[in-house]
C-alpha cells in the first residue's frame, strides 16, 4: 500500500464545499469519481481541512492510500484529465504510510480579497468582495494584531461548530493592499487579508473578516476586536463575510517538501 499527498487548486464557485456531503457536488466528490475512474478502487480521500460552499483554494492538500502501482509523476496528468476543468491537481508525492494532511499539518494560510474600487472587476468578481465605500485600513491593521496570539475564538466561530475546543493559534495576521488596479486616484484597490494559525474554525476567517470590515468603516473601533475576543460570544461580532472572497491559500508541513 502507498500514501499519495496531492496539493489542488480549485473555484469553489459551483461546489458545496470540499467535504463530501448528502447532496454531493462537492470537490471531494469530483477527486474520488476521477480516481475510480483512473485505478477502479474506492478509496476516500482525507483533506487537510474543509472549506465552505463558494471558497476557493491554491493550494489544498488531501492524502489517500492506495494499491496502485502508478508511478507517483504519472498521477497528475492522469486525474487532471479526468477532472472538471475548475479542479487542477497541481503536485503528487509520496509520503510514509503514517502520514495525515490535517493532523501533519503545522500551519495553513487563508486570504480574504476585498475589491475597494467603485466599480468592480468583472473577470474576478467570483473571488472578491466588492466594497466600495471607504475602509480605514490603517484601523483594520491594528484591530487585526489583537487576534494573533493563542486564544478561545468562539465569538469568531459559527453557532453550528461542532468542536469540543474553540481554541486556537494565530502566528500571523496582515493586510495587503494593491494599488493601482482602479479607474482614479480616489480607488481603494484590493485589499487582501491574510491569516496564518495552526487550525480555525467554521467561518472563523469570513466572521474575522465580517468584524473588520466593521472596524474600518467606522462602525467599530480597533480595540473592540479585543474585547470581542474575549467575550466568547458569537453575537458580540460582527456579519459573516460572503464566501467568494476566501481562498486556502497554503497548507504547510514540517520536514516535508511540496513543490
Amino acid at each position: 500500500m502507498r500514501n499519495l499527498l496531492m496539493t489542488i487548486s480549485y473555484d469553489g464557485t459551483a461546489y458545496f464545499g470540499f467535504q463530501t456531503q448528502p447532496g454531493g457536488n462537492t470537490v471531494q466528490d469530483r477527486l474520488e469519481d476521477a480516481i475510480r475512474q483512473l485505478t477502479g478502487e474506492e478509496v476516500k480521500i482525507h483533506g487537510s481541512g474543509r472549506t465552505d460552499a463558494g471558497v476557493h483554494a491554491r493550494r489544498q492538500t488531501f492524502h489517500f492510500v492506495t494499491s496502485s502501482q502508478i508511478p507517483v509523476e504519472r498521477w497528475r496528468h492522469a486525474l487532471n484529465g479526468r477532472l472538471p476543468s475548475d479542479i487542477r491537481i497541481t503536485d503528487v508525492v509520496e509520503v510514509p504510510l503514517e502520514f495525515h494532511s490535517r493532523r501533519s499539518a503545522k500551519r495553513k494560510t487563508y486570504r480574504y480579497s476585498i475589491n475597494g474600487n467603485r466599480v468592480f472587476d468583472v473577470f474576478n468578481y467570483p473571488y472578491q468582495l466588492h466594497h466600495p465605500g471607504a475602509l480605514n485600513i490603517e484601523a483594520m491593521h491594528e484591530g487585526l494584531a489583537h487576534l494573533i496570539g493563542t486564544h478561545d475564538y468562539t465569538s469568531f466561530a459559527s453557532r453550528h461548530s461542532t468542536k469540543q475546543s474553540h481554541v486556537r493559534t494565530i502566528y500571523e495576521a496582515w493586510i495587503e493592499v494593491e494599488k493601482g488596479t482602479g479607474a482614479g486616484s480616489h480607488e481603494q484597490g484590493i485589499i487582501h487579508i491574510y491569516l496564518t494559525g495552526n487550525g480555525f474554525l467554521q467561518h472563523m476567517v469570513r466572521i474575522i473578516v465580517g468584524t473588520l470590515l466593521q472596524v474600518g468603516e467606522g462602525k467599530r473601533r480597533p480595540d473592540d476586536m479585543k474585547t470581542i475576543l474575549e467575550a466568547k460570544d458569537r453575537s458580540k461580532a460582527g456579519p459573516t463575510a460572503e464566501s467568494k472572497g476566501l481562498m486556502l491559500w497554503e497548507v504547510e508541513y514540517a520536514d516535508l517538501s511540496i513543490s
